[in-house]
């Protein structure tokens, strides 16, 4: 029997529990436990009080729970003791069928893994699309894991049980994804095409005007045709524009989109998945032959990375009229000029100022991204409401100290510049900790000539500041800039600082994060606000008209710009979900 909400809310727990059973391994406690804080919303307000009512059982609760799960043996008839569910997801992802050898290597990692962290292995074998991970994944994503320290792997453990128990949930309420999955499998599809395709293993490689980053044009202008756009151009910096027009011809439009091109070997979801999700919309929209009260203009934007050229926002810039002719004349990795590649790829440079849009006629602009980062993942959370796109500003630096013998010069007579930077560094930490939103890293650390009995005369380093507003962010770099005269002044060295880059915030509109909010809230969800730490073409167009962004959970603990770089189509059918949500009721 399918159990619907309304089961969930009103039936006797002695009834409704049953229906439930199986969702946790051998451990229906959390489910009944949950359910004494009925009703719900929905589905997904049930699937955190469950994870609540685990986490606050606590430590010894949850290795009682990892250690009831199956080891992935490979050999799933052998194992007498595995429940129907676990039986089913095994057999999914292939682990019957093991080779010789890929049974040996999951036995060998596998009592690896028991030996270092005193629990089993635990993975949602049935992967981010729910039809099973390869076995190759599933020993490669073991592998991983085993380098990783025992606290991070009980939490990272907990995360699988989690979306175990989504996928099992979905099954018994019906729960289907028809668009999510169909988002999922266009990522595959747009990700076939690579710079990289020659190695091993492949790696996602699109840069700006690239053959690769031409297929990719291609096939989203296809795809937009196929969804049932009624314009698809590509414009005279590589953008591709589909329109979906209003009822009125002279109707204003939404803009929403994001960037196709990727870092060097990068993930599948970053910018893309910014594409995809408005284009499925459409589709609907167009299957339905429903117009709205005004038009959605999505816009792939070729370029936000600066991968090939130093042009970050390229693409972006160009539609609100910022468009730097100077970038025309940079050179690429084979001394090939930006203008030289637009002209291989059939563009011109010179009809760049006519694709600026007129404000007038855009209401805004949304845009869908994938987190990349950790927040929704922690808070187990599949989307966030983006409140502002920090502002940042980056310096380029060394410290200037005095080499001498490591062995001969006491403590108390040094001007060691490594000590002087380590404490620097310490400090940014410290500093950016005491505000909600700050972030400050020292990426880049090098003692040229370094040697091991000499101390460093200098040290090269880099500063990144970024915050959701700017007051805060130069707040941050002021303090950072006093603690920089201070070293200075007591250890005797000599700091020298350029600042590299200074890009103001980008605070989200108001009226357009009220829409996400009542379509998160529509659909029984919780609203959770964030800032975003990375740039995204929408902070561009920030300069033109107003804008907000919706995030979408990361699975890998959020990580991006990395081939682990994920999300499942499940969190792909929400975002999808909430934003045929905001477009029907969408009103300026």
């Amino acid at each position: 029997m399918t159990i619907t909400l309304d089961d969930l809310n009103n039936q006797p727990i002695a009834q409704v529990s049953p229906a439930l059973q199986g969702l946790y391994e051998h451990s229906d406690w959390v489910v009944e436990g949950a359910l004494l804080n009925r009703p719900f919303s929905s589905f997904e307000a049930f699937k955190l009080e469950m994870i609540r009512t685990l986490h606050q059982a606590g430590e010894p609760a949850w290795l009682k729970l990892i250690k009831a799960h199956p080891e992935l043996t490979g050999k799933v008839a052998l194992q007498q003791t595995l429940t129907a569910e676990s039986q089913s997801e095994q057999q999914k992802a292939g682990l019957a069928n093991c080779t010789a050898e890929e049974y040996e290597a999951l036995h060998r990692l596998n009592k690896a893994y028991q030996d270092k962290f005193d629990f089993p292995f635990i993975l949602a074998v049935r992967g981010p699309r729910g039809l099973g991970l390869t076995r190759t994944e599933i020993i490669k994503t073991l592998e991983r894991r085993l380098k990783n320290a025992r606290d991070f792997e009980i939490q990272e453990a907990l995360q699988n049980i989690h979306r175990i128990v989504e996928l099992r949930l979905h099954e018994k309420i019906g729960r289907t994804s028809p668009q999510g999955d169909l988002i999922w499998d266009w990522h595959e599809e747009l990700a076939q095409f690579s710079e990289a395709l020659d190695q091993v293993p492949q790696q996602l490689t699109i840069t700006y005007l690239s053959p690769a980053h031409k297929q990719c044009a291609e096939y989203i202008s296809r795809l937009m045709h196929e969804c049932g756009f009624d314009e698809v151009t590509q414009d005279a910096v590589g953008n591709v524009v589909g329109r979906y027009h209003a009822d009125d011809p002279k109707a204003a439009y939404l803009m929403t989109g994001s960037h196709f091109d990727t870092v060097r070997n990068g993930g599948k979801y970053d910018g893309r998945l910014g594409i995809l999700c408005p284009m499925a919309c459409v589709r609907t929209l167009h299957e339905q032959k429903e117009r709205l009260p005004y038009g959605i203009e999505v816009v792939a934007f070729a370029e936000e990375e600066g991968q090939r050229f130093a042009a970050t926002f390229l693409a972006s810039s160009a539609l609100v009229g910022q468009f730097n002719e100077a970038w025309l004349s940079q050179k690429d990795r084979e001394g090939i000029t930006m203008r030289e590649a637009m002209s291989t790829y059939g563009l011109d440079p010179n009809l760049i100022p006519s694709i600026k849009r007129e404000a007038k006629k855009y209401l805004g602009f949304i845009e869908v991204h994938i987190e990349q980062g950790p927040v929704l993942y922690n808070h187990h959370l599949p989307l966030g409401v983006v409140t502002s796109i920090n502002g940042s500003r980056r310096f380029l630096g060394h410290v200037k100290g005095v080499a001498s013998h490591a062995g001969t010069t006491p403590m108390v007579l040094r001007r060691d510049a490594v000590g002087a930077v380590s404490e620097l560094a310490l400090y940014m930490e410290d500093r950016a900790l005491k505000d909600a939103d700050s972030v400050a890293t020292m990426g880049t650390l090098e003692v040229p000539n370094g040697s091991i009995n000499v101390i460093a005369a200098r040290v090269n380093f880099s500063i990144d500041i970024r915050a959701p507003n700017d007051a805060q962010r130069d707040a941050v770099v002021e303090d950072i800039l006093n603690k920089i005269k201070e070293i200075s002044k007591r250890r005797h060295v000599e700091f020298e600082l350029n600042e590299s880059l200074k890009i103001s915030a980008a605070p989200c509109d108001n009226l357009l994060m009220m829409h996400w909010q009542k379509a998160l809230e529509d659909m029984g969800l919780v609203v959770f606000k964030l800032p975003s730490g990375a740039g995204h073409d929408a902070m561009k167009i920030h300069d033109l008209l107003g804008q907000s962004m919706l995030f979408v959970r990361g699975m890998n603990s959020g990580i991006s710009h990395n081939p682990l770089e994920s999300t499942s189509s499940s969190d792909m059918q929400l975002a999808y979900q909430v934003m045929m949500q905001f477009i029907k009721n969408f009103h300026h």
